[in-house]
């Protein structure tokens, strides 16, 4: 999910309708660029864009599962890839530039008095309408000034794993990775989006080859000038970067 935390309220600069979104033969606003016309090797699985998530269901602005950065913010994962692919490594994005829209549409979701047993499996150990309180969901969000990513490590040798299935009761985003929904990346200790104290950067909780995963990860975003958010193993941003928040939707790849 990720949060923007205590920081100044962002000022909307782009509320466009680009009817089904920019792709490729339109222009984007505000120095975005698309992540697959500068590093098409990295690999993406946007998970607001389909039902693999924390809310079940397509998330309000994803109209496709293009992943969406700054300039600098393309150009800087590039270097990462061209670290980690030598090593049998990739990355895969899990979300990018986020929509405004999409943010409100999460924080209206953990007020709406419901939970299923599914979006539990995301916040194991309190209800989704503590999300809000506890800072995990927030109104403002760092992903929509297109300077904050979400994203994991991929094994190029590891054979593939089983697609996620909606309709299979999975345990929750802490237990071992055979039991959880499949992530078809490493094994970090827990799922995208687990909202626990194992999701900490630097959790114990989590085994030896777990942290080790975790470590290059961080190391590799780490020298390319991101910052990892030491609550979500997940989430890194980009300093000087952001320069407001926008709100046209994500396009189709």
């Amino acid at each position: 999910m990720t949060w923007m935390g205590r920081r100044p309220a962002l000022v909307v600069l782009a509320l466009v309708a680009l009817g089904g979104g920019p792709g490729h033969g339109q222009e984007l606003p505000g120095d975005f660029v698309l992540l697959s016309q500068i590093d098409p090797s990295i690999q993406q699985d946007l998970r607001y864009a389909g039902r693999h998530n924390f809310m079940g269901r397509r998330i309000a602005g994803y109209d496709g599962n293009e992943c969406v950065v700054k300039r600098a913010v393309g150009a800087a994962l590039r270097e990462v890839q061209r670290e980690l692919r030598p090593r049998g490594l990739s990355l895969k994005m899990l979300d990018c530039y986020r929509p405004v829209r999409a943010s409100r549409d999460m924080v209206a979701w953990a007020q709406d008095g419901r939970e299923t047993a599914a979006e539990r499996r995301y916040n194991p150990g309190f209800s989704k309408a503590e999300l809000f309180r506890l800072g995990y969901i927030a109104e403002r969000s760092g992903h929509s000034t297109g300077a904050a990513v979400d994203l994991t490590l991929v094994d190029l040798r590891a054979p593939k794993g089983p697609p996620f299935d909606p309709s299979r009761d999975y345990a929750d985003c802490t237990a071992p990775a055979a039991l959880r929904a499949p992530e078809g990346s490493v094994d970090m200790g827990t799922g995208y989006d687990c909202s626990d104290a194992k999701a900490h950067t630097a959790a114990r909780s989590i085994s030896a080859e777990q942290r080790r995963w975790r470590t290059i990860l961080v190391g590799a975003m780490t020298r390319q000038g991101f910052v990892n958010y030491s609550k979500e193993w997940w989430h890194f941003s980009m300093p000087g970067v952001a320069s407001g928040a926008y709100d046209f939707p994500v396009p189709r790849r």
